[in-house]
């Protein structure tokens, strides 16, 4: 070990007894037991190592030392006395005949204790983000997602896969999230935009002649933050492949990811080859949601025929749907808190009822079904005990709501839902199209530079919101981990993609200029997909804010408030770039 230490606080053992060892680091807690006797712990990026302070002269050169100041210790190892077995350095300790202090921590009082960090509001977290990286559980997150990141790239280059940086100053996308601007100070009046992906770079390197792309792309997206969502950046593992279809990107994917999340994960067991695959239409119909928790073995029931009709107000005139829990045994409180949660997240209401021992149906709306209590039960299936869950409004609305109403009955039914586990599914056959919902007029459902299935002939012949898109997404647990598809590598298909929503041949040429082009030189057919490197982490980890993955993240409001980002610039950077800034003030 170099850096002026003999040894990491990690690293001593047994065997090391009666050595003269340097060992430095952060200097965690002192144990006081006389003027002349105190226990000191040292702890580095490693681990900690105990020093036992023997003189009342070294002792009283420790009083005026904070903690958390960075120390070097030199001294003899010698075997602990009273060993402490939960430490792999508690067998022996330090006995010191020198310690220098390093580096300072003049404060008394730090803004939480490092090995409980975790427990201090957000807020505090993130502006002494440098000291809650010290405490070994946060620090641990950070180690992980390195040795996964690491992992990705090796078993990439291992499947042939050639790894090519991308432009982070681009041109403003008009598709998507708001892009982040950047002003030319060169070109007055003009801006780079930093890229929300790699997008078409990765196509245009298809075009270009390369085989098998990949990087740990940098994304920006000018966006509100969620829990598994940074604001403002986010990494992905963004590969393409030519000449390829669906069926390859799947290939690649299945083999690369389970070893990784089998091999790191807080679960031990993960889905293998193949993925299970869920139309997008099924997916709704069966899940009502386009990311299926798979470890939930509960489904949706389209109950609308027995249950329209009811006397029940919200059902008259909407779809209901219903979700069968067999022996639920649940409290009524637990029930009340489950349809207040699917209420808070999805802004719909959840009902219920239950068939009793007797056969009888009990609680929740159970009065509006007794006059076709049978034909319930028999269109249900129902058996004594059996809870339902319901939902109702329009199909995709009722759907949806099924679909929070479903997740959140699994996590209160050990019986319904496998935790232990990562079970990953692929949604494929998405819709090209969809009518807006503040527009009303036709739209791209997902990407505009998916192949739609069955090419010009479904264009020009089918009704387009029949038309379905090679379009993919890989979902684990529950999570959306990443988009994909074939892509459209041909520009007449594009153009009339592109002019079934109003979009005509110059404008397309003028949105996307340099990929236009690039296909009109002989592209190859290719496919790809960018599953979220900090949603992987933060599965893999077992953590429910992707926050706690990133070494320096943003609050919610896209803040850092660490360094003090945004800032105010001065007007002479300002004028560097030809900005002048226009405020109106709240009146």
């Amino acid at each position: 070990m170099t850096q002026s230490r003999t040894h990491t606080c990690n690293e001593l053992r047994i065997e090391n007894v009666g050595q003269e060892v340097t060992i430095v680091g952060w200097y965690d807690n002192m144990r006081k037991v006389s003027k002349n006797l105190g226990f000191l712990v040292l702890r580095d990026f490693y681990g900690v190592t105990q020093a036992v302070v023997e003189t009342e002269e070294m002792m009283d050169s420790l009083a005026g030392i904070n903690n958390e100041s960075t120390l070097s210790i030199t001294g003899v190892v010698r075997e602990r006395s009273s060993k402490n077995p939960n430490l792999p350095t508690g067998d022996i300790e330090v006995v010191p005949s020198k310690i220098e202090v390093l580096g300072k921590c003049i404060y008394n009082e730090l803004p939480f204790e490092i090995n409980r960090s975790k427990e201090a509001d957000e807020a505090t977290r993130l502006k002494y983000r440098y000291l809650d990286l010290r405490n070994p559980e946060v620090k641990s997150k950070i180690v992980l997602r390195s040795k996964i990141v690491a992992e990705l790239r090796s078993s990439m280059t291992a499947h042939d896969f050639l790894e090519i940086t991308t432009p982070i100053l681009t041109c403003s996308s008009p598709e998507g999230a708001r892009d982040y601007l950047v002003p030319s100070r060169n070109h007055p009046g003009k801006f780079y935009a930093l890229p929300q992906a790699p997008q078409q770079f990765k196509q245009i390197l298809m075009t270009s002649g390369f085989d098998r792309y990949f990087q740990i792309a940098p994304c920006f997206r000018d966006e509100d933050a969620r829990a598994d969502r940074s604001p403002g950046e986010f990494y992905q593992l963004d590969m393409e492949m030519a000449f390829a279809s669906q069926e390859d990107v799947f290939a690649v994917v299945e083999d690369v990811l389970p070893p990784i999340f089998a091999k790191y994960g807080k679960y031990k067991t993960a889905s293998t080859a193949p993925f299970a695959r869920i139309s997008f239409r099924d997916a709704m119909e069966k899940y009502g949601s386009d990311k299926p928790d798979l470890r939930i073995d509960l489904t949706l029931t389209d109950a609308t025929d027995v249950l329209a009709g009811c006397g029940f107000g919200p059902f008259e005139g909407n779809t209901v749907e219903a979700i069968v829990v067999d022996n639920f045994t649940a409290t009524r409180k637990v029930i009340d808190k489950i349809c207040a949660d699917v209420e808070v997240t999805s802004g719909q209401k959840a009902y219920w009822f239950k068939l009793d021992e007797n056969g009888e149906i009990v609680g929740g709306i159970a009065k509006f079904l007794q006059e076709n209590k049978a034909d319930v039960i028999a269109k249900l299936n129902l058996k004594p005990g059996d809870f339902v869950g319901l939902t109702a409004g329009q199909k995709l609305t009722a759907q949806k709501t099924a679909g929070v109403l479903r997740r959140y009955l699994g996590e209160n039914c050990e019986a319904h839902m496998k935790k232990e586990c990562y079970e990953f599914c692929w949604i494929v056959d998405f819709p090209m199209y969809e009518i807006g919902e503040e527009s009303g007029e036709l739209e791209f459902c997902h990407n505009p530079f998916s192949m739609p299935q069955g090419g010009m002939d479904a264009l020009n012949n089918t009704d387009p919101l029949e038309i379905m898109a090679y379009q993919y997404d890989l979902v684990c647990n529950g999570v959306e981990l990443s988009s994909g598809a074939v892509r459209n590598h041909n520009p007449e298909i594009m153009v009339k993609a592109f002019s079934l929503v109003g979009l005509g041949e110059e404008d397309v040429k003028a949105k996307f200029p340099a990929m236009y082009n690039a296909f009109c030189y002989g592209a190859p057919p290719h496919a790809g997909i960018a599953p979220g490197v900090d949603r992987m982490v933060m599965l893999i980890a077992g953590e429910e804010s992707i926050r706690e993955i990133i070494p320096f993240p943003m609050n919610k409001t896209a803040q850092d408030v660490m360094m003090g980002a945004p800032s105010e610039v001065d007007e002479k950077q300002l004028k560097d770039v030809h900005i002048k800034i226009d405020i109106e003030e709240n009146k």
